[in-house]
């Protein structure tokens, strides 16, 4: 087994947060539906992103169906961890360590909809209410450690 290498993003608008509910993962079998769960906006790296930054604005667009984004940052902080042995042999992967981003949405919300059938939600919330949605407890943590740099760079 190996590590998966992927992107996530934290998109920000209006000092609200944009979040995704998550319906399948993608197996070696092929999609596989689950409860959803809501999360950023992350997607693993793919053989076709020539860069990290195309690989997070191709996700952001298949995630969103936007592609009206503002790069602020890359952060050097990541979002690592083991996936359960039962998810590793259906996807694998063992590991998968995840370079973030920061977004600033610049569009006007109308060209939210995700082209991803992986996805069945996109919202923005405040803080508060992200930190009670988020059901990664890795994501949960990326946010608290990070989050005060993306209150300070707005």
């Amino acid at each position: 087994m190996k590590t998966r290498k992927a992107v996530g993003a934290i998109v920000t608008h209006n000092q609200r947060f944009l979040i995704v509910r998550k319906v399948t993962i993608k197996t070696r079998m092929g999609a596989e539906f689950q409860n959803g769960s809501w999360d950023f906006v992350k997607g693993g790296i793919e053989d076709q992103d020539e860069t990290v930054e195309a690989a997070i604005r191709r996700e952001l667009l298949e995630e969103t169906g936007s592609v009206a984004y503002s790069l602020k940052k890359r952060y050097v902080d990541t979002i690592s961890f083991s996936f359960p042995e039962s998810i590793q042999k259906k996807i694998g992967y063992h590991r998968q360590t995840t370079a973030m981003f920061h977004f600033e949405y610049v569009g006007d919300g109308n060209d939210l909809d995700s082209n991803d059938k992986e996805i069945d939600r996109v919202d923005f919330v405040d803080g508060t209410e992200l930190l009670n949605l988020l059901e990664h407890d890795e994501s949960k943590e990326f946010f608290i450690r990070n989050g005060s740099q993306i209150i300070h760079e707005k």
